[in-house]
């Protein structure tokens, strides 16, 4: 059986951190209790994200001087732009998503976006704030990975399922080198039935390996995609060198 739900639900309401992490002992105690949440329950989009935020430091220091070597992930840095309604023409690309065919050519990169929005019913601002990453630098790195996560559905195709959001956290580990994604990783695969680990063997690891392989560490961090609204998918993908998730054989889904 193939779940076409999507993996990750809704995040939890959090007004402040739940401890203080000023010590290593506390962290660690933290990272064991939200570890075992996640485990428990892999909807648990907030304790998933403490794992990342609580094991991924040396991973964010590293893409942070990636990105400060890079000409536009340099401006990302300075600006720190933010996923979000207000600051994305959110309206217009949900409008846009209304007629916009993702078979066509002409198809841009800002209607697959809004088209992955309108379609799973995602909100922009729903991604969890980051609450266990001190440094101001790399809570930004942080924050910017976390909201380019559904820019990347959108480049890739790959649906917010199970077995596509694994698909994807592949692509991440080999792009970003981040815990989170080989825990996430490890947690999925225990939802997945006998179909969904083809699936994922067969058809999106291959793809992710040849993927990272052929891209620089951290480039999928370093695009500017609120820049890209306009430019065309395919010419998006040819410039980054990425390609379209494989599209999967018709499956019993009952």
């Amino acid at each position: 059986m193939v779940t076409t739900e999507p993996f990750y639900g809704l995040p939890r309401s959090q007004a402040s951190k739940d401890c203080e992490t000023d010590t290593a002992s506390a962290r660690f105690a933290l990272l064991l209790r939200h570890a075992a949440t996640a485990l428990r329950d892999p909807t648990r989009a907030d304790s998933v994200a403490a794992v990342g935020e609580l094991t991924g430091t040396l991973a964010l220091q590293r893409m942070h001087q990636a990105m400060k070597g890079d000409p536009v992930g340099r401006q990302i840095l300075k600006d720190r732009p933010i996923v979000s309604k207000a600051s994305i023409p959110y309206e217009r690309l949900i409008d846009e998503a209304k007629t916009a065919d993702l078979s066509a050519d002409t198809v841009t990169f800002g209607q697959a976006y809004g088209i992955f929005l309108k379609t799973h019913d995602f909100d922009p601002d729903g991604r969890d704030k980051v609450r266990y990453v001190e440094d101001e630098e790399l809570a930004y790195v942080m924050l910017r990975y976390r909201q380019c996560h559904d820019f990347w559905h959108a480049l890739t195709q790959l649906p917010p399922t199970v077995v596509g959001e694994l698909g994807l956290k592949w692509l991440e580990l080999f792009q970003t080198g981040l815990p989170l994604a080989a825990f996430a990783s490890t947690v999925g695969s225990f939802q997945l039935s006998q179909q969904e680990q083809q699936i994922l063997w067969i058809h999106y690891l291959p793809w992710a390996k040849r993927i990272g392989r052929q891209l620089p560490y951290c480039a999928l961090m370093n695009v500017y995609y609120e820049t890209e609204w306009d430019t065309p998918l395919n010419k998006l993908r040819k410039r980054l060198h990425i390609e379209q998730a494989p599209e999967i054989p018709s499956v019993d889904q009952n």
